[in-house]
């Protein structure tokens, strides 16, 4: 999905009650909704529907207020295009092989490394050694199933072969699209301390069984659980609304400085790749800066 299919949101406001995210997750049935921006006031916006959520008062919802005025169309893909051909869906799930120097996915940009890396409204949640020759980037959506994709079937080799070799630092960063993905990162952000990563690796791994759940909040609630979260501590992160306006904050910051417009989106050593990736593809990038 990109941003520049989409209307660009206003921004949050501090004032507004972080209750308007639970009545999101109740409410949002089988959505992935594509917005620039998890903001209250949100409207998030994609083909099958347009839905304005208002603040809430309290944690109680409505069920008149909470049900969109239409039957959403099943998820599609947070990358363009949404609905891939048979044939490059075949082509998809075949072994991928080692590409050709021809084949590699070229950079879309470039921003320099140490604007890249000036600290942003939340502590930067990485892995790997702080001084290593190459740093990644990745913008990501909890929402987004190219982005669970990564994680499920390339991100541990990667972490393998050059995070844990001291080659890679890499560097997780929020870039929600709908209320739900804003509030798995919320949740990753409250784990206990060195959970962050084990939380994300969790969450996109049960991607189907809460991103697409009837009611979301009740999915993330279990989630949470098996990571130790009590539903107080469920409660209280989620009704964090300076932590929401921050994890917008690095999404906004993402997209305006450095064009950030769909996920993933990988900066390796400064330089912008859109779209997942394989092991070997993201290695045949990673190797001549060694």
């Amino acid at each position: 999905m990109s941003l520049s299919e989409m209307t660009l949101l206003k921004r949050l406001s501090s004032g507004v009650a972080i209750a308007t995210l639970a009545l999101a997750l109740v409410a949002c049935s089988d959505e992935k909704k594509e917005t620039a921006n998890a903001a209250a006031p949100v409207e998030t916006v994609d083909t099958a529907t347009r839905t304005e959520m208002k603040p809430a008062d309290t944690m109680t919802t409505s069920s008149t207020a909470a049900t969109p005025a239409t039957t959403p169309a099943p998820a599609q893909s947070q990358m363009a295009p949404a609905q891939p051909a048979p044939a490059q869906m075949a082509q998809a799930a075949a072994p991928a092989a080692t590409p050709a120097a021809a084949e590699l996915p070229q950079a879309d940009g470039e921003v320099e490394i140490s604007k890249l890396m000036e600290p942003g409204a939340l502590p930067e949640m990485s892995i790997g050694k702080a001084d290593a020759p190459v740093t990644v980037v990745e913008y990501m959506s909890m929402t987004c199933p190219h982005c669970a994709n990564f994680h499920n079937n390339t991100f541990d080799a990667i972490k393998a072969k050059y995070v844990e070799s001291g080659k890679v630092r890499f560097v997780l960063r929020e870039f929600p699209f709908d209320p739900r993905a804003a509030a798995a990162f919320m949740l990753a952000r409250c784990a206990p301390e060195g959970q962050y990563f084990p939380m994300v690796s969790m969450l996109f791994k049960q991607q189907e069984q809460w991103a697409a759940a009837q009611n979301g909040r009740d999915a993330l609630l279990q989630m949470s659980k098996l990571a130790g979260f009590s539903q107080e501590s469920f409660e209280a992160c989620l009704t964090n609304q300076k932590l929401l306006d921050d994890v917008n904050a690095v999404m906004q910051k993402g997209m305006k400085e450095y064009k950030v417009a769909s996920t993933p989106t990988f900066f390796i050593n400064g330089k912008r790749y859109s779209g997942d990736m394989s092991v070997d593809t993201m290695s045949a990038l990673i190797d001549p800066l060694l």
